[in-house]
Order: C-alpha cells, then structure tokens, then sequence
C-alpha cells in the first residue's frame, strides 16, 4: 500500500475528510477479472473518504502505482458488447462537443479498451487516432485493424508533443488512475487551443447510487476515487478547463448486463437470466439513467 495521500483533486488533507466506507477486502476473491471492465460486482473497497471541500470520495491509502499498472496489465477481458454499447452511448451524448471542435484530426483516448470508440471518431472524420490500454487481453479482442491504433502502456504525458490533439477523451478511467489531476493537466497540455477534454465519470451523488449504497457497484476495488458533479467540475477548473459542462445520460445495455450489475444473490441472477433468455428477453436492450457524467471542457 502507498503512503497516505491527500485528496487528489484540490489537495486538501486527508484530516479535513470524512468516512464514506469502511474497507472491506477479501483477498481470496481477488482474481484476473477484479481489475477487469464490467465485471460481476465484487462489492469491495479500499478505506474510503469524502473530502469536505470539493466533496471527492478517495481512498487515502490505495495501492500504489505498481500495483495498479501491474493489475490491469495481467487483468481479463470479457466485455466486448457493453464496450460496444458505452461507445454507441458516448458518440451520442458527445455529438454538441464534436459540432464544437474546428478541426477534427487527432484524437487520443485515454483507456481505449478495444478501441471500439476510436472507430467511431473515425467515422467522424478524425483521421489520427491513438488508444492508450494497459490490459494486453483488451487489446488482443481488438480487430486487427484497431489494434494499429492502440498502445499497451500506461498514459505519460511525455510520450506526445504539447499541443497536438484536438480532442482527448478518457472514459470510465478516472476513478481508477492513482492521480486524476496529474491526467486532467497533462491533457491541457497536450491539447491544440480550442481542443475539448471529454471523461465520462461514475456519480456516486446520482440517486441510485444513493439508493445501493455500498451495494452500488460502484463500489470496487478498481476505484482510487469517486466524483459528483462538484467534484468532477472542480477537477476541470483546477486544469484550467474553460466552458465546463457536466451533465447525466442515458446507457443503453442489454436486460442481462444490467441483471448483472444489480446486488441479486447468485442463485436468483442465475434463474432470472434462464428465465430471460427462455423468452427471448436477455439480448434486449433496455436504456437507464444510472449515475454516469459526461463532463467536457476546452483549452482556451
């Protein structure tokens, strides 16, 4: 484990925090799919707290970056329809963004996965186009025509020229790097003026998860943080973002996925999945609000 750490976001100490879960971490559950996208929810956590001023839940004493590096890298891949329907999902919601862009030529997606994503943007009309993915199955479930544009590696800023992209996005990967602001800066950086940074964030202020509570599957040993809209937005401004929007959206995920992600026992999952795919009820996709944020904003 790292040495205690202070909120990564506005670098308050972990004194000024309150308790938000308790850990709760059974190493014998732990295998190659708990760092895994879209997995069975395992409902473990690191010590989790809440900063009190730009109200970021964190873990103040996660692994550290290693660890983590290592984690994804040997971590299992088995999502490639959900990943397909989330970019379905983004390319959608992102569309008043890409209307917003002057130029659209280089784009750099920050945990890629297969790069489903990427093709989209192409589609779009970006022409250069580079996926950052640490998890090597990931990529090795990519087309071959994708796998040209991904990159097995953790993201380093000084792998790019300053001010070459004109849109970065990193999707579902916030909560889980060891430092979020060291990423929001570096995309800054690396941004061409009037170029857009684009995350896509789970909000644990969202009113299922409210509800769910440490039944949320949210709740993860993947994740190093947790944003509400504050939180996220504060992010932003700290990286000298301009026009910052953040705003929920729709998913669209087949009935078993979502049957999945709830906190059913076992047994019951397994009946009802039968019982779905017995009436044709399984591959139907089913639109939900679930707390996630789409957060984009641009370099002046």
């Amino acid at each position: 484990m790292s040495s205690q750490r202070s909120c990564p976001v506005c670098k308050s100490s972990s004194k000024d925090a309150i308790l938000f879960q308790k850990e709760n971490i059974d190493e014998k559950r732990i295998s190659r799919f708990s760092y895994a996208s879209r997995k069975e929810p395992e409902f473990m956590c690191h010590h989790l707290i809440r900063c009190k001023l730009c109200e970021l839940v964190y873990a103040n004493h996660p692994p550290n970056e290693n660890h983590l590096a290592n984690a994804y890298h040997i971590s299992k891949y088995d999502s490639a329809e959900e990943a397909d329907d989330a970019a379905f999902a983004y390319i959608k919601t992102i569309q008043p963004i890409l209307e917003n862009l002057k130029i659209k030529q280089k784009v750099l997606e920050i945990g890629s996965g297969t790069g489903i994503f990427l093709e989209l943007l192409k589609n779009q009309g970006f022409v250069e186009l580079i996926g950052i993915e640490p998890s090597s199955a990931a990529i090795e479930s990519a087309p071959k025509h994708r796998q040209a544009w991904l990159r097995k590696e953790i993201f380093q800023e000084k792998n790019f020229d300053p001010g070459s992209f004109d849109l970065i996005c990193c999707f579902m990967t916030m909560e889980h790097v060891y430092d979020p602001l060291i990423i929001a800066c570096a995309a800054q950086r690396l941004l061409k003026p009037n170029g857009a940074f684009v995350t896509v964030t789970h909000d644990y202020n969202s009113f299922i998860n409210r509800i769910l509570g440490k039944k949320s599957p949210i709740i993860d040993i993947e994740h190093m943080q947790l944003f509400s809209k504050k939180s996220i937005c504060e992010l932003f401004k700290r990286a000298n973002f301009d026009n910052i929007d953040s705003k929920a959206f729709i998913n669209h995920y087949s009935f078993n996925y979502w049957l999945r992600l709830t906190p059913l026992p076992l047994t019951i999952k397994k009946q009802l999945k039968w019982l779905s795919s017995l009436i044709g009820f399984d591959k139907i996709k089913i639109g939900l609000n679930v707390g996630n944020r789409i957060t984009a904003g641009y370099k002046s």
